[in-house]
């Protein structure tokens, strides 16, 4: 699984935009197939998100949705666009999170009518947990001066068919009150979606945002109106959530990390003693060991933190160039560490937090080469009393 990165899929080019606004860097990963994803960071984050388009329809979205996953083994999926209200507990532009999706076009015609034979996925637990804490601590949401009303999270049941549901009246809408009354919100593609995650292991979150309310105005200019900022309020909700997941397995990966290192040394039963000698090692045997020794570090300022911070750099450098750290844990070691040579240089109580924090991360990163943990921890502290 990469511990860094979210896909987040959309079906329509101005739900791809709204998500696309929010990354920096995106570059063109092309699968094997001509699936082409693009791959960037949240702006301002080292959470890495690869933007997909899926097209209309669930069978689509699973297809799009299991390549993906194969692809880049995420965290977690997210779908995100737009979608049409059932019930006026969800206003236009709030943002609906799926609990439960509902495929409702499952049925058998019998002589009495049409009998429901629905299937249903349920969210994550922990993705839902997570998505209630944001709804609660609300600060997601992009400034909307001129938009009145801060849009809301909402979460219920959301019902995904193969038909654009575009009435109150139809025979179909009333068969859907009828047999998914519970349903907050209509559209085409969770059901797809949610099957491909379920087959493949992997969490699925669907996200939209309210940009009618199925009933006979898709077409109009009011609709026209609320799409892209019923997009653009789902990606920032999406984007937030992407974030914090990725953080949470940061910090389970810091902790499993913490764990084996603690128990590797309980393990080898090796005592270190001073006496009249630089180090004396006393061991029954001691086999391919290394021993590193560190001074601690006198940083009294944030111009002494960032020269010690670029000093580590170089020995980063080494251990890549000498092929002990792979691409990909380089890049993301990189960018933690510009992270927190960033915060150290703004010299403030919580810039000072922030590159404790991203320091840790990458302690998380490097926990398998003792010599750089042993180099890192002293700036881990060093970063911590600047505050």
């Amino acid at each position: 699984m990469s511990k860094n990165l979210v896909v987040i899929l959309t079906a329509l080019n101005l739900e791809y935009q709204a998500v696309r606004r929010k990354l920096a860097g995106p570059q063109v990963h092309r699968h094997e197939r001509g699936t082409r994803f693009e791959v960037g960071t949240v702006q301002g984050t080292s959470c890495r998100v690869a933007l997909g388009l899926t097209n209309k329809g669930n069978h689509s979205a699973a297809v799009i949705a299991e390549r993906a996953i194969q692809e880049f083994s995420p965290v977690a999926v997210l779908f995100v666009g737009v979608a049409g209200a059932l019930w006026d507990t969800a206003r236009l532009g709030d943002v609906v999170m799926a609990t439960h999706v509902y495929a409702y076009h499952g049925g058998t015609s019998e002589d009495d009518g049409l009998k429901a034979r629905p299937r249903v996925w349920e969210a994550a637990h922990g993705i839902s947990q997570l998505g209630s804490h944001l709804a609660r601590v609300n600060d997601w949401a992009d400034d909307t001066p001129d938009h009145g009303r801060a849009p809301q999270v909402r979460f219920g049941a959301i019902a995904a068919g193969e038909v654009v549901q575009n009435s109150k009246i139809s025979a179909e809408a009333r068969w859907i009150r009828q047999h998914y009354n519970d349903a907050l919100a209509i559209e085409m593609e969770a059901a797809g979606v949610a099957q491909a995650g379920h087959l493949n292991g992997a969490p699925v979150a669907i996200i939209r945002g309210i940009s009618d309310r199925a009933d006979g105005t898709k077409s109009s200019a009011k609709d026209r109106n609320w799409q892209p900022r019923a997009a653009a309020n789902a990606a920032a909700f999406a984007t937030r959530l992407a974030v914090e997941l990725v953080g949470e397995q940061e910090q389970i990966t810091m902790s499993q990390a913490d764990r084996a290192h603690t128990a590797d040394r309980l393990k080898e039963r090796v005592s270190n003693t001073a006496l009249h000698s630089t180090v004396g090692i006393m061991a029954g045997s001691v086999k391919e060991s290394s021993v590193y020794l560190n001074t601690d570090l006198k940083v009294t300022s944030p111009a002494g933190l960032v020269a010690e911070l670029d000093g580590f750099r170089e020995h980063l450098k080494r251990h890549h160039a000498g092929g002990a750290i792979d691409d990909d844990t380089y890049r993301e070691a990189l960018a933690e560490l510009g992270s927190a040579r960033r915060a150290a240089r703004e010299e403030t109580p919580e810039s000072s937090k922030r590159a404790t924090m991203a320091l840790k991360r990458l302690r998380g990163l490097i926990a398998e080469f003792p010599e750089l943990v042993a180099r890192l921890a002293p700036l881990v502290v060093a970063a911590g009393d600047l505050s």
